[in-house]
């Protein structure tokens, strides 16, 4: 008679994008470098413009939606008050100007908080398509 084979193994843990680029601690990192780079550099100003002058609350709401969008606890869906991110984004004015400055903003905070490139890679796509679909005007 042969032994059985353990079926005691657990399945294998799959990984999501906010558990392979560091988790919480990397996410709230990159919301804030984010906001850092949108509040300091020229280059950014149109959707600086857009913004309160305390960024403090918009970094927090930007920190709790990627937490969800990346695959881990899902802080901003689960807000009372939240709005649909296309929603939210509806009375400003985003073009492709708009839309360039958020992504150079955002791909300059995934350089600076080293994320892997592969990552970068899988997540400038996202954010692209996002930023996209933000457009209001051409």
């Amino acid at each position: 008679m042969t032994a059985a084979k353990s079926t005691s193994e657990a399945p294998p843990i799959e990984m999501t994008p906010y558990d392979l680029i560091g988790g919480e601690a990397v996410v709230r990192r990159l919301a804030h470098r984010f906001y850092a780079i949108m509040d300091s550099d020229p280059g950014a100003s149109h959707i600086r413009a857009m913004h309160e002058r305390d960024l403090a609350p918009i970094r927090q709401l930007l920190f709790e939606f990627l937490s969800g969008w990346l695959g881990g606890p899902a802080l901003y869906f689960n807000r009372p008050e939240h709005r649909c991110i296309m929603s939210a984004h509806r009375p400003y004015e985003i073009g492709d100007a708009e839309r360039d400055e958020w992504m150079m903003c955002m791909r300059t905070a995934m350089d600076e908080c080293e994320l892997p490139a592969e990552m970068r890679a899988l997540l400038d796509q996202g954010f692209l398509r996002m930023a996209n679909a933000f457009r209001s005007r051409g």
